[in-house]
Formats: structure tokens, sequence, C-alpha cells
């Protein structure tokens, strides 16, 4: 399986139409370098606003961003069809039933059938000054590549997010980000290689990047793409499996080898995934 990792920059689109075209692009370039999936970052839907709000103003951004998810996911399941790609549509601020708002990542097969995980822990900022509430659990996601589950930001710092995915069988999982410091990156960061170590799977971080003075709410976004991986046989000795440039909007792809993930779950120098109680397994989707 061949990634493509996005790392969307946060610079104001000309026009929502601009916004989109920006994501197309990235599909297209991922799909002509023979990628199978391509990932964006948590929130990238916030960068949207910028077309329309040229001040700060938290409460507006995150009201268009809801208002404008519907649309958001229309057009990227075309692009998942068109291109024949799964797509990690970053997140996505949408409403509910019950009137909460949640951070919700779509996971999108090239069939168009689309799914999504919410993020369950949320951040302060979320929490205090979004009103953004909690979703629903851990799930993952069944693919012809094997299955895969999507833990989104502050989640990935939770190894119980993690472990029930694990559990029902991801081998892969990402994690879209965003993060307004170096601290806050490396908290994300060092979680994910963490994980990719205490579960011997292969975990993904993508990003959020650059600096929007237009925005109150996204406006200093800081990290770098990169796959994670055990550090035991048959992967590199640091785990790090491929890592793009800090704050560089550029994809970056990365190939997986999911045999190699039950190889060293069989026969690695330690067996982390077998000696760690299980915990239950989360729900598996059918995603084709």
């Amino acid at each position: 399986m061949k990634l493509a990792l996005a790392p969307f920059g946060v610079s104001p689109p000309a026009s929502f139409k601009a916004f989109l075209l920006r994501i197309e692009r990235l599909a297209a370039e991922a799909a002509l370098a023979g990628a199978d999936l391509l990932a964006l970052p948590e929130y990238a839907a916030m960068v949207c606003a910028g077309a329309e709000i040229k001040s700060p103003d938290i409460e507006a951004e995150l009201l268009h961003a809801v208002a404008k998810a519907d649309e958001i996911l229309a057009e990227l399941v075309e692009m998942a069809k068109r291109h024949k790609l799964y797509i990690l549509g970053g997140s996505l601020p949408m409403r509910d039933a019950d009137g909460k708002i949640r951070n919700r990542a779509p996971f999108i097969a090239p069939s168009g059938r689309l799914e999504f995980q919410d993020k369950q822990a949320m951040t302060r900022f979320e929490d205090e000054e979004w009103g953004v509430a909690g979703g629903m659990a851990p799930k993952v996601f069944e693919t012809p590549f094997g299955r895969i589950g999507v833990s989104i930001c502050y989640d990935s710092e939770f190894p119980l997010h993690m472990r029930p995915q694990v559990a029902a069988g991801a081998k892969l999982i990402l994690v879209p980000c965003c993060t307004a410091s170096p601290a806050g990156f490396n908290r994300v960061r060092l979680c994910a290689r963490a994980r990719a170590v205490e579960n011997q799977c292969y975990v993904a971080v993508i990003p959020l990047v650059g600096e929007a003075a237009w925005s109150g709410s996204i406006d200093v976004n800081i990290g770098h793409a990169a796959l994670f991986t055990p550090c035991d046989a048959g992967f590199p000795d640091d785990g790090v499996a491929a890592a793009g440039a800090l704050n560089e909007p550029r994809l970056v792809f990365a190939e997986l080898d999911f045999a190699a993930i039950d190889a060293v779950r069989r026969e690695g120098a330690v067996l982390n995934h077998r000696d760690w109680e299980d915990v239950a397994p989360a729900r598996a989707v059918p995603l084709a």
C-alpha cells in the first residue's frame, strides 16, 4: 500500500472553489504517483473560511466550516471516485442532530462509500473556546489492503483510543493533527511513535501547517508529515519510515508492507502486541 500524506497549508484561498481545487490537485498528484490513499490534516476544512473571513473571528470561522461541511464532503467523495483513491478528508466540524458540533474525520473509499471517525478527547481550546463535543467510539475501516484506524490529534495521546483499533485488526493508524506550537506537535509526534512501538503497527501523522494572520482559530500551525513503524527487525532502527520537512506543505509518500507487521508481531525481538493484555476490539466497518 502506498500513502500520500498531505500537510495542508493555511494560506487563504481566493474562493471556496479555489480551496476545493487545492485538494483536487493533491488528489491528482497522489494518484499520478500511484498512491492508494490520500490523507489530509485535522481541521483542513477551516482553511476555506479564509476566502470570506478576513479578520480573526473564531466563532465565524467555525460556523463557516460547519456550513460548508456537506458541500466539502460531496466534493471529496467525487474526488475519491474520480482518482480511484481512498481519502481521509482531514477532519470537519459538523453539527449533529443533538445540536452539538463534533470534530469528524471522513474516510472515503474509491467507490464513494463514506464513513466517519469522531474525535473523542477535546483539547482545552476545542472545549473551552469552540464548544466542540466528543463523539463516537473508535472503529476500524475494512479495506482490501487491511484494516485502518483513525485517531485524531489529541486522541493519539491516549493509548486506549488506539488500542481497541489494533485489537480489531488495524495495522495502520492515521493521525490527522492541528497543533499551534512545537510542544504541541511533539506531543502528537512522540505519542504516535510510542503507539507504533507498543502496538507494532504503522502510525502516520498528517499536520496542518503554516501561519494565517486572517484566522483566530488556525493562526499558527506547526508540524511535518511522517510515517512511524515498530523499532525492530524489518523496520528502520529509529522507527521513522518517512518524514517531510517541517512546515512544508508538500506530499510525503510512504510505502507500507502489512506482511512485515505480521512478521514482527510473530518474530520480533520483543512482542509488544502480544504482551499487552488486550482490550475489547473496536467495531469494524466495511469500506470498499
